[in-house]
């Protein structure tokens, strides 16, 4: 079982981040999606959903647990030994942000609740951030992370079998997933999750069998390969990770549009559904305060 205590103490606890759109690091997410980095320049407008290279967790080297993510307890519940992973996430686009804005992000937990599922018990926590620009809100998240029980050293962690895919898919585009794609989009992120990057502590700490992608990286590549097949701006999206995705695997990335929806989903070399994003075209409406204003 995760030892913690209770989860309702840290309901509503919030966090001020502050961060700035570089040049720099957009070229290098444009070079490891393998886009033309001198297609942006500053002034220009950020990609909606390439606001993930933005407020990576800044921690000192002594803070960090041995998974390589900074020990909880401050912000977020305190889960001494557990297992990290990402569970998924609902976003909506306000406002666009440029390249040199200065952006800040209020980051509030809205829920941590343990729970059981097929494979133990777990505990879901849900942070809302809100992302801000010279515009004023420019984006929403609610981001899904699960936590549970370690695996024994050496072990194979528990992996949950993929669902067959229901869609028949209007363009599929298949990666091969590459460690350097890998370590290119952890370094840009400032993700230090060792499952993504150290083999041996992979296999023989938690239990998988090679480097893990990491899920936000799945998600970015979903929506840049359904790019040229969308008519228009992203409004909003809902990501769920169904099961993991390794290195070495050759995945198909597959779409299909539906009125002014778009179904993106990952399948791994079995056919299996891995991930899945819907995605809302559009331009969302602005978001008004209430007369009283928002705290925080």
């Amino acid at each position: 079982m995760i030892e913690v205590t209770s989860t309702k103490d840290w309901l509503g606890r919030t966090r001020r981040d502050e961060d700035e759109i570089t040049l720099g690091a957009v070229q290098r997410l444009a070079a490891t999606l393998d886009q033309d980095p001198a297609a942006f320049r500053r002034g220009s407008e950020m990609p909606e959903s390439w606001y993930a290279i933005l407020f990576g967790t800044i921690a000192p080297g002594s803070t960090l647990a041995p998974d390589g993510h900074p020990e909880t307890g401050d912000f977020l519940p305190p889960f001494h030994g557990t297992r990290r992973m990402f569970g998924g996430r609902r976003t909506k686009f306000v406002t666009p942000m440029k390249i040199g804005d200065t952006v800040t992000r209020v980051s509030t937990i809205t829920r941590a609740e343990p729970k059981t599922g097929r494979t133990g018990p777990f505990t879901l926590v849900t942070i809302t951030h809100e992302i801000s620009g010279p515009l004023g809100l420019a984006i929403t998240e609610e981001q899904d992370v699960v936590y549970r029980a370690p695996v024994e050293a050496g072990s194979a962690a528990s992996q949950r079998e993929a669902a067959p895919a229901a869609d028949k898919p209007s363009w599929s585009k298949p990666i091969e997933l590459d460690p350097v794609l890998v370590f290119r989009y952890s370094a840009l992120t400032f993700n230090a999750h060792r499952i993504h990057y150290d083999l041996p502590y992979a296999r023989g700490v938690e239990g998988y069998p090679a480097l893990v992608m990491n899920g936000g990286l799945t998600a970015l590549l979903l929506i840049e390969t359904a790019r040229p097949h969308l008519p228009g701006p992203i409004a909003a999206y809902a990501a769920r990770a169904m099961s993991p995705l390794f290195v070495g695997q050759c995945v198909a990335f597959n779409g299909r549009l539906a009125g002014n929806t778009a179904v993106l989903w990952a399948s791994g070399p079995d056919g299996g559904l891995a991930y899945r994003v819907e995605v809302t075209l559009g331009r969302a409406p602005p978001v008004l305060s209430s007369p009283a204003g928002r705290g925080g």
